[in-house]
């Protein structure tokens, strides 16, 4: 499952990695950790871990399986941390046929994109928040396979953010 703030116009993180300019109030907060407990494992490319781990955060998700897909790092900073370095879409088939609960893909664009083109993301869930960055990580890092989307479910808050979940259907 593909679960991911953006802005309005497809960016998931400005040019820099930074999110700052996404809302955070505190219903958005409490449901997002409550969301945690979909989840038995998270993967995130390296850019994502980044950053965490410039804050001196070495797993920031440390009740989940943490797999961060990296050719640069060697070792993880954390014992609870796996490094991927190469064959993601065999590791996300691996475990979806062995955990009962989702895997939760948070960033970034370019493992998306890998997973998508793999047809290995069945869910999206976009936290759609009331802003333009021009620029930045986009969802989709590169060209993707056409899929429609259908909407499943919507969450709105009064800060303007809207919480949206789609299941995907690919075209073959």
């Amino acid at each position: 499952m593909y679960y991911v703030a953006s802005s309005l116009d497809g960016y998931i993180a400005a040019p820099d990695g930074s999110f700052d300019k996404f809302l955070w109030d505190d219903d958005v907060v409490k449901d997002f950790f409550a969301s945690y407990a979909w989840f038995d494992s998270v993967l995130m490319g390296r850019k994502t871990y980044d950053v965490a781990y410039k804050q001196g955060i070495t797993n920031p998700y440390p009740d989940l399986k943490t797999y961060v897909v990296s050719r640069s790092l060697k070792t993880a900073p954390d014992p609870n941390v796996t490094i991927v370095p190469d064959r993601v879409p065999d590791l996300v088939r691996s475990l979806k046929a062995s955990e009962n609960k989702p895997i939760w893909l948070c960033g970034g664009g370019e493992l998306a994109a890998q997973l998508f083109n793999e047809q290995l993301i069945d869910r999206m869930i976009i936290k759609l928040n009331p802003l333009i960055l021009g620029e930045g990580i986009p969802l989709f890092t590169g060209a993707v396979k056409s899929a429609d989307l259908a909407l499943t479910e919507t969450q709105s808050y009064d800060c303007g953010i809207s919480v949206r979940h789609y299941t995907v259907a690919y075209h073959e």
